[in-house]
């Protein structure tokens, strides 16, 4: 079965108001030619699930974001996303949900097996059920009657990723040392859409790298789309790794509206084409 489709094709399927689970790990494999779709288009009132990065940035400079589920938003070398800190400082984020790391693993997890909560001791101790009171805490049905979160299932109604390597069907390789968590992303979703670096024949997959590295199967992916370089800025080992000299280049633009504008126009209100040839000619 063919699922190629194109980046609008895609944005196209999503309407105002969905829970969109975003793939990759901070400035990490990020779906980001798509992202940059939802930018050009009318989407809004989002609620964005994600390990975030400068995806999460960009979503609410662009005001597309009503609720926002993560577990941290750096760019690496820039500890904390600029875009988005200046978001949480100004409260443009209408509602905030906060977690640690190993309940929103544990949240995708249980949305990927259809349960409604999965039990973890991750949270207990810290301020994230303070801030967080809709999350309850159960006791073990078994003699040790230990207390445990409840972390609920962060179900999705559409996932987006990407993965170095897929075919037309929808089977996507992750090459890289970060192959989290985009099979779960996948899982936790109604309907999910896949960007590669480069579509390959299925016969070929396994030439690419070894089985362990095909993390997602065809049955996960309703759409695949082909675009290399289409996680820049962030990195997608071993294709590329991340482009420090634009993301400063980004970064700096979230204390300088100015050069906001000037980065707006020459890399964000232009077509992906646009965009790939603009990173090319100031590299």
């Amino acid at each position: 079965m063919d699922k190629r489709m194109t980046e609008s094709e895609v944005i196209a399927e999503l309407r105002d108001g969905m829970t969109i689970g975003i793939g990759g790990w901070g400035p990490r494999r990020k779906p980001m030619s798509l992202v940059r779709e939802i930018l050009r288009s009318d989407l809004k009132d989002l609620t964005v699930v994600a390990y975030g990065g400068p995806e999460v940035g960009l979503l609410a400079k662009y005001g597309k974001i009503k609720k926002l589920i993560y577990g941290f938003v750096s760019l690496d070398s820039i500890p904390l996303e600029p875009h988005f800190r200046i978001a949480r400082q100004t409260a443009s984020i209408p509602e905030i949900v906060e977690l640690d790391e190993g309940m929103f693993q544990w949240g995708l997890y249980a949305a990927s097996l259809r349960l409604p909560f999965l039990p973890t001791r991750a949270g207990l101790g810290s301020d994230v059920l303070k801030y967080n009171p809709d999350i309850k805490t159960v006791k073990s049905p078994y003699a040790d009657a230990e207390e445990l979160v409840a972390m609920p299932a962060l179900n999705l109604d559409v996932a987006l990723i990407h993965m170095n390597r897929g075919d037309a069907g929808g089977n996507g390789m992750a090459l890289g040392p970060d192959p989290f968590f985009d099979d779960l992303f996948c899982g936790a979703a109604e309907k999910a859409y896949m960007s590669v670096e480069k579509l390959v024949e299925t016969k070929e997959l396994l030439e690419q790298g070894p089985i362990q590295c095909l993390k997602i199967n065809r049955s996960m992916v309703q759409g695949v789309v082909e675009a290399p370089n289409g996680a820049h800025f962030t990195e997608c080992p071993p294709d590329y790794f991340r482009d420090e000299a634009f993301q400063k280049k980004y970064a700096a633009t979230a204390k300088d509206e100015q050069a906001w504008d000037d980065f707006k126009k020459t890399y964000l209100d232009v077509s992906e084409a646009d965009y790939q040839k603009a990173v090319k000619a100031n590299d």
